[in-house]
């Protein structure tokens, strides 16, 4: 069996050194680079469960969130992922549906030292829970208060981005539509982004502005259609507080065989920017959430949470609008 001692001997180094690699503090690049080669050439598999009771790290992250059902969630999930291996962590993935008592046994987790910290994507307040425990914990899209570093993009931004964008493609009578929840801040800030510039230049528009579930808001878009798009409309630009809204109201458009065309003469916008899959009926529009920085920055933030350095509590990522197929070039 290979043991720390035979990876020291041929690397040329201290077991200490060796120590200091497998447990992600830093050492002398040149020394990183001999460790390395040699638990590859070696094979070695450090004890995982040792290494915990030593450092009273268990080296493991819990990522708090709704659902990987959506394109957003589930990339953000992936990219998560990848860059906590990357620093030498496992991921454990609570899929919580909004359970909130769900979440709170993730958070007792933690504090049974089970996980070294929380990634939370979550619309119910944790946040007592998670200060009382004294746990690291970085908050995604949802702000809690100032001793829990908070990173989203700029939803109200992209809600105004979003109108201006229908403006300019030459649309004049606008819609959204929305699934809007006193739990789920984001999507509130895009509609009130939307609205407000809509307002402050007497645009017309209309909404469908609902609290229903999943399923049912599925029916409510297609009730929706069928009432505002049927038949000859004035409403000629859309922006949906996701893109999955937008794809339900293209299969509306279709069912109904509406003469509004999406990129043609209805455009559409949506909200993510992340595809859903491979065989994609139609490429959305859509005003591009950066994930990736996300995913990098929330898990830089909490790691340098859980070794005792300072970090930043507030981060707005700015969006950008991705040209698709539902607005006209």
């Amino acid at each position: 069996m290979v043991t720390i001692n035979d990876v020291a001997k041929l690397a040329g180094v201290s077991r200490g050194t060796v120590s200091n690699v497998i447990n992600h503090v830093k050492v002398r690049p040149e020394y990183q680079e001999k460790v390395e080669q040699a638990i590859k050439d070696l094979g070695y598999v450090p004890n995982a469960y040792a290494r915990s009771l030593k450092s009273n790290r268990t080296h493991t992250v819990a990522l708090i969130l709704p659902t990987v059902w959506f394109p957003f969630f589930s990339k953000l999930t992936n990219d998560m992922e990848q860059e906590l291996r990357r620093r030498g962590y496992k991921l454990l993935l609570c899929n919580s549906q909004n359970d909130y008592h769900l979440e709170l046994e993730y958070v007792s987790m933690a504090k049974e030292n089970k996980v070294d910290g929380i990634l939370s994507i979550t619309y119910s307040d944790i946040a007592p829970y998670v200060a009382d425990a004294n746990i690291p914990m970085v908050a995604i899209e949802r702000y809690f208060n100032a001793h829990i570093p908070f990173v989203s993009t700029d939803n109200f931004q992209g809600g105004v981005m979003a109108a201006q964008k229908l403006l300019e493609l030459g649309c004049r009578r606008l819609a959204f539509i929305g699934r809007l929840s006193d739990k789920n801040g984001v999507t509130k800030l895009r509609r009130d982004g939307f609205v407000s510039y809509c307002q402050e230049n007497d645009i017309p528009f209309i909404e469908l502005y609902s609290e229903s579930d999943s399923q049912e808001f599925i029916l409510e878009i297609d009730r929706f259609v069928e009432q505002e798009f049927k038949n000859n409309t004035p409403w000629d630009g859309v922006f949906t507080a996701a893109d999955r809204y937008a794809e339900y109201m293209i299969d509306s458009l279709r069912s109904h065989s509406c003469p509004a065309v999406p990129g043609h003469t209805l455009q559409i916008i949506g909200f993510d920017g992340t595809k859903s899959h491979a065989n994609d009926r139609i490429r959305i529009s859509s005003m591009r959430q950066p994930v990736e920085d996300i995913a990098a920055y929330a898990v830089d933030t909490l790691c340098r949470q859980i070794a005792g350095e300072e970090v930043e509590y507030y981060k707005l990522f700015p969006v950008t609008f991705i040209q698709g197929k539902t607005t006209r070039i």
